[in-house]
């Protein structure tokens, strides 16, 4: 999907599913020669909270804000971050698909029904 689809609807959605996504990253830590798993804190560090809160706002202009933020943000994530943010929204690519795979909304070639 390109950034200029992005609606602020629907980079809510993106941000939301990329707030899990960050905070299910887990990193081992030895604290008094324990070892303990802590969560992870990257969303915290690219200020995804303020930048959900400003697309939830009631103004148009804090939504915008948070729509070039989120722009902003989006255009640094990996390949695989999309990915990801795309299933966590249920989002997918009919070219991408089996042809077995209902959502395809693909026919097959005449003459292949052996």
């Amino acid at each position: 999907m390109n950034i200029q689809t992005f609606t602020t609807e629907t980079a809510l959605e993106a941000a939301l599913s990329l707030k899990t996504i960050l905070a299910s990253r887990t990193h081992r830590k030895k604290v008094l020669g324990q070892e303990v798993i802590v969560p992870g804190q990257l969303g915290e560090a690219l200020h995804l909270p303020r930048i959900i809160a400003r697309l939830q706002s009631r103004q148009q202009r804090h939504r915008d804000q948070g729509l070039e933020d989120f722009a902003a943000l989006w255009q640094t994530l990996s390949a695989t971050t999309h990915t990801r943010v795309y299933r966590a929204m249920g989002w997918y690519n009919p070219q991408d698909l089996d042809w077995e795979d209902k959502r395809s909304n693909r026919r097959p070639l005449p003459g292949l029904d052996d």
